[in-house]
């Protein structure tokens, strides 16, 4: 495999556009970047924000070699001042993100960079490719989990995903989302994501009785095992040579796995088998193309199953397989240090920024621990959340709600301040269970599969008043 720097993983108009911000010195102008998603895949209520990780290991190994330089000097259009700066380029900047595991709305900022407009540039591909990839299969292993009302979910998606970063990444990301494990050996070597796994059905193949291939696969892993039952005949054989070998060892703690035809039909046989053979404590997994449908499915239809074994309908969220979130620039730096707010102006309207430096308060009731809704707010407005708040629909200003008995939360927190790291990534576990906690305060309702409640996220009466001064200004 040829060296990869990840400093290289850039659209290239963004040198491009460098180039040109060195050569009108604009990169010495402090530029403000959002980072936000305009709807949430699959029509949920909401999505799950992951990637933080990983984009400050890039950060801080953010260098361009020799190579790279050469590289681009081969492209014959960059200037040489430009490319000298590049062998000393650093990360010198501001970011501010919400913790990994956090539910997150559209339009709202996820991340926030603050930075010379050149390394706020070079940075936009990848902070987005990491994001929006993490965040897509969070979203998507939270929706696969809670269909599986309690039941563990594991991700088994690895030989499916879109390249060797979609594996690992993908998985790590599916236990943020709620999985309790992964099949990836390479994510749990990483991250501590747990690992585990059973045998395919070329193990059983390979000996002359499927029988043979159970017993020999219980000598090796006494300790609750797992037997894949379906390679020949589920019923007639699989799961008979099973329950003999389980008794003939003397194993009570074990499984079996049923990965191909009718599971619900199959699971309710196979349980009813085991219990009558005394194996009450033998668990069902079951795989084979699953998703948050048919697991629903399965669970309404009353399935005996203890373990749901998800691969390619996760790890591509196949149903919805772009997260869509964007970077667009929303402030820049006055040389007195002013900031002045941009907006980037559409006929979709859907596609009109929300100007300025800002922070994001979400807003939770005292009495039942919810939260009520999230609201933009420019960098330095503070919210007294001792006293009655009024917020504002967007989208229509004549509505307005006000909070009372209520806490105010920062989302944003800081992450890189002057380009060094502020933030202490928590461990795979904790991410796991913030992100638990935090679910927990979402109404029911918001976490529908179909048409959930709309959460608000509101501007605040100044954002909205910048916003529409500059739209004004921008008439199309």
């Amino acid at each position: 495999m040829k060296h990869q720097n990840m400093a290289m993983l850039c659209d290239f108009y963004e040198f491009t556009m460098s180039n040109g911000y060195f050569k009108n010195g604009f990169y010495k102008r402090t530029v403000y970047f959002d980072v936000f998603f305009r709807s949430v895949p699959d029509n949920g209520g909401f999505a799950i924000a992951a990637g933080l990780e990983q984009l400050i290991d890039y950060i801080k190994e953010l260098r361009f070699e020799d190579a790279d330089i050469d590289y681009l000097r081969s492209k014959g259009i960059f200037d040489e001042d430009f490319l000298a700066y590049l062998k000393n380029f650093r990360f010198t900047g501001d970011i501010f993100a919400v913790p990994e595991g956090t539910p997150v709305f559209p339009n709202e900022p996820i991340l926030t960079v603050r930075a010379p407009a050149i390394e706020a540039q070079l940075i936009e591909t990848f902070v987005l490719l990491t994001i929006n990839h993490q965040s897509l299969i969070a979203t998507k292993a939270n929706r696969i989990v809670r269909a599986a009302q309690g039941k563990a979910v594991l991700e088994f998606g690895s030989r499916r995903a879109q390249g060797a970063s979609g594996a690992v990444d993908g998985a790590r990301a599916a236990y943020i989302g709620g999985c309790a494990g992964t099949a990836c050996t390479l994510t749990d070597q990483l991250y501590g994501v747990p690992a585990g796994g059973t045998m395919a059905h070329a193990w059983v193949q390979m000996f002359d009785s499927e029988l043979e291939a159970f017993r020999t696969y219980c000598e090796l892993y006494p300790k609750n095992p797992t037997l894949l039952v379906d390679t020949y005949d589920t019923l007639r054989s699989g799961i008979p040579n099973a329950i003999e070998v389980f008794r003939e060892k003397n194993i009570r703690e074990c499984a079996i796995r049923l990965d191909s035809g009718d599971i619900s039909y199959l699971s309710k046989k196979a349980r009813k088998m085991l219990d009558d053979a005394g194996l009450t404590d033998c668990k069902i997994t079951v795989s084979n193309a699953l998703d948050e449908k048919l697991i629903r499915d399965l669970m309404m239809q009353g399935a005996k199953i203890d373990t749901f074994g998800v691969g390619e309908r996760l790890i591509t969220s196949s149903s919805a397989p772009v997260f869509g979130g964007v970077y667009k620039l929303v402030a820049v730096e006055k040389r007195n240090g002013e900031i002045e707010p941009k907006i980037k102006v559409s006929e979709n309207t859907a596609k009109i920024t929300n100007p300025h430096f800002k922070k994001v308060y979400r807003y939770f009731d005292n009495e039942s621990g919810k939260a009520l809704a999230d609201e933009l707010c420019v960098w330095d407005e503070t919210v007294d959340d001792t006293k009655p708040h009024t917020i504002f629909d967007p989208n229509a200003t004549w509505k307005t709600k006000t909070l009372i008995n209520f806490t105010a939360k920062e989302l944003l927190v800081p992450v890189f301040k002057n380009g060094e790291c502020v933030y202490d990534c928590p461990s795979i576990q904790e991410i796991q269970a913030y992100c638990a906690g935090q679910l927990d305060c979402l109404w029911d309702e918001v976490k529908r599969f179909e048409n959930p409640h709309n959460y608000y996220v509101d501007l605040s009466e100044q954002i909205y008043q910048i916003k529409s001064i500059l739209l004004s200004l921008h008439k199309m």
